[in-house]
């Protein structure tokens, strides 16, 4: 946790929300968020937003405006490795990967599915987890108005946190290269 909050200049002893829009960015979760920094600013959160470069200068002035310094915006996040280490919450799209690397990382989520998919697929994805008491799912079209009060609700709430830690990380498969090559060379082996 200290490499994480030297990378992103975050505070020890304040909770960490994560904002994952993806390389590109979710105007939804942006918005939501910029809707929402007065909110912050009564919290005691500290931010590390990945709002996506196509957002950057929007989202930074925002930010930038409000006075917020536990705001940490980037268009981008190398190390995700580390953002997720230093998270308490994570807010998400509910595409594959990320449901994937949200299990793996078995850290509380909430999830808001993108509705502009093919098959409303990432609805599926967070309903799956949902289900099983793995994430919260709020939908795309309720963000602006739930998102920012939801995450700081869950961040308050340390005994749901721990139900949904614990519940996403038995989702993950921490071995799944190593399955899919044994059943490559399954295959090849075959006459």
């Amino acid at each position: 946790p200290l490499a994480a909050r030297k990378e992103f200049g975050l505070d020890e002893g304040r909770k960490v929300c994560l904002i994952v829009g993806g390389s590109l960015g979710a105007r939804t979760l942006n918005r939501s968020f910029m809707e929402g920094l007065d909110k912050l600013d009564r919290s005691d959160v500290q931010v590390l937003w990945q709002c996506g470069k196509f957002y950057e200068q929007e989202v930074k002035e925002k930010v930038r405006d409000s006075g917020l310094k536990h705001v940490k915006v980037f268009p981008f996040i190398s190390r995700m490795d580390l953002a997720y280490d230093i998270a308490d919450v994570i807010v998400s799209r509910a595409g594959a990967l990320s449901i994937s690397e949200l299990c793996l990382v078995a850290k509380p989520a909430i999830l808001v599915p993108s509705p502009n998919v093919a098959e409303d697929h990432q609805t599926r994805n967070a309903e799956a987890l949902v289900e099983k008491q793995a994430a919260r799912m709020i939908p795309d079209s309720q963000a602006s108005e739930r998102l920012v009060d939801e995450m700081l609700r869950l961040l308050e709430n340390k005994e749901e946190q721990q139900v949904l830690s614990k519940q996403i990380k038995q989702l993950g498969i921490a071995d799944a290269a190593e399955r899919i090559a044994s059943e490559v060379l399954k295959i090849l082996k075959q006459p």
